[in-house]
């Protein structure tokens, strides 16, 4: 990707971010579009921009509405910030690291770039800060580098996390060849038995992302979380779910997570559509669990329990996944809300079935899988 070509798609994921946090329902697969006019059209002509711009990120009358207000805000500050002294603007590149959503997307660096923007460094206090800060919250200033901490200190757990869910069991099955080896000296009495162990093996990990309209504001982070836990783990499957399921394991065991969103762009998943929690696992349960239920496996639910379907339904498909596996994981964005109550029907009939009810609405709730998933 060439330089002009860098710049025009970290303004553009710039611009969905910011027209998110204005209210503007611009999702993954929206962003993505986005990127696509602008390569088609460039960002030369503003007017032109509007035009494609405004036709794939607004959804409803009063978006459509808003959009000429929000687009030209944006690029005045662009502008304005180009018109700088090329001197100050060096001295800010030195105190801010470009990236903004560019790294989220998998837009952003890779190869040994990315591993350099991996060993990123910022002093403990904003660390601390950054850590905390909602997701939803989170400003455009802060982005980049949240971007940079979230990619190091997600691996960095994966990685702890992986090797702990390995697990070595005795079994029960005699070995004859070392038995008998181990008792010549005994002039051949089977004194002393060897066992055959059971192969070192890591659990099973299976993520269902909640990828609905109400989860709009989470899902790029949740899912850079989903893709950073299945680069360490070899047993892991990962599906997204609003109004139907759609795996994508595949598609995230690339090293460009830039080709994997293009591609999850593709899928018919129903992006930032509602939400029917209940009818996606009764999917899931009739086309995967035989595959991928054990009592090794951990099954986690990244989702907001905005349910739209009959909350019965959710709770007995909860019942089948729950009585498979080793332990249910639900991960909720709203619990980091103070005043959050899961009272809604689907939330309440899902609770009795689940094992672990955390929050996941900001990377120190994350880093908290760890502690989850310890036996």
């Amino acid at each position: 990707m060439s330089q002009s070509q860098a710049k025009m798609t970290e303004l553009i994921i710039s611009f969905c971010r910011f027209a998110r946090t204005e209210g503007i329902s611009a999702g993954i697969k929206e962003t993505v579009d986005a990127l696509e006019v602008a390569r088609l059209i460039g960002i030369k002509d503003r007017e032109v921009l509007k035009t494609g711009l405004r036709a794939v990120l607004c959804s409803s009358k009063e978006e459509w509405d808003r959009f000429d207000e929000l687009f030209w805000l944006f690029w005045r500050e662009v502008d304005r910030s180009a018109k700088q002294h090329p001197a100050v603007r060096r001295e800010q590149s030195k105190e801010q690291p470009q990236s903004s959503a560019v790294s989220l997307l998998g837009t952003g660096n890779t190869g040994k770039e990315a591993e350099d923007a991996g060993k990123f460094v910022l002093g403990g206090s904003k660390t601390d800060r950054l850590k905390k800060s909602d997701f939803s919250q989170v400003s455009q200033d802060d982005l980049a580098d949240l971007e940079k901490i979230a990619a190091q200190l997600l691996k960095q757990m994966s990685l702890r996390v992986s090797r702990r869910l390995k697990m070595m069991t005795a079994g029960r099955q005699i070995d004859l060849r070392r038995t008998i080896r181990r008792n010549l000296h005994r002039g051949g009495e089977l004194i002393d038995l060897s066992f055959k162990n059971r192969r070192r093996q890591q659990s099973r990990l299976v993520i269902v992302l909640d990828i609905s309209g109400s989860m709009n504001p989470y899902s790029l982070f949740l899912l850079r979380f989903a893709y950073a836990l299945q680069k360490h783990f070899r047993r892991v499957n990962t599906f997204l779910f609003s109004t139907r399921l759609s795996e994508i394991t595949t598609l995230l065991r690339t090293r460009d997570l830039r080709q994997a969103l293009r591609a999850l762009a593709q899928e018919s998943a129903g992006w930032s559509g509602g939400t029917q929690i209940g009818e996606s696992l009764h999917e899931f349960n009739f086309l995967h669990a035989r595959r991928l239920l054990t009592r090794d496996t951990i099954f986690m639910i990244l989702s907001d329990g905005w349910d739209t379907g009959e909350p019965e339904a959710l709770a007995a498909e909860l019942a089948v996944i729950k009585a498979r596996v080793r332990k249910l994981i639900w991960l909720n964005p709203l619990l980091g809300m103070p005043d959050y109550q899961p009272v809604t029907r689907g939330m309440s009939a899902a609770l009795p079935h689940i094992d672990v009810f955390a929050p996941a609405h900001d990377l120190e709730s994350l880093l908290e899988l760890e502690r989850h998933l310890g036996r």
